[in-house]
C-alpha cells in the first residue's frame, strides 16, 4: 500500500522498494512491476524516483547503461587482449624452434664436411 505515503516525503515513500515517488503530484505509487519502465500515464520519467530521491529515473537508466556500456566494452578488450597474447606466446616459440633447429642442421653439415 504504497498509497498510504501520498502528500508525505519521498524518503519516507522508497523506503518501501516496490513504491514509486511521483514529484508532479507527490504521489506515492505501487511500481508497475508488469512493465519495466513506469508508463508516462503514470508519472514521466523525469518526475518519477525509484531507490533513491535524488536522482531522477531518467538519469537512473541512462546512468545504468552507461556502466553496463563500460563493463561490456572492458571485457570485450580483455577478450581481444588475451587472444592476441596468446596467438603471439604460441608464435614466439615456434620461430626459436625453428632458429635453433636450422642452427643444428648447419652444425651437423658443418660437421659432415669436416
Amino acid at each position: 500500500a504504497c498509497s498510504v505515503f501520498s502528500q508525505r516525503s519521498c524518503e519516507e515513500c522508497l523506503k518501501n522498494v516496490s513504491c514509486l515517488w511521483c514529484y508532479i503530484n507527490n504521489t506515492c505509487i505501487d511500481y508497475p512491476v508488469r512493465s519495466i519502465l513506469p508508463p508516462s500515464s503514470l508519472c514521466s520519467l523525469s518526475n518519477a524516483r525509484w531507490g533513491v530521491c535524488w536522482m531522477n529515473f531518467e538519469a537512473l537508466i541512462i546512468a545504468i547503461a552507461v556502466v553496463a556500456g563500460l563493463i561490456l566494452v572492458s571485457i570485450a578488450a580483455c577478450c581481444c587482449y588475451c587472444c592476441y597474447c596468446r596467438k603471439r606466446s604460441r608464435s614466439g616459440p615456434d620461430e626459436e624452434e625453428e632458429e635453433l633447429a636450422r642452427k643444428r642442421e648447419e652444425r651437423r653439415l658443418q660437421s659432415l664436411q669436416r
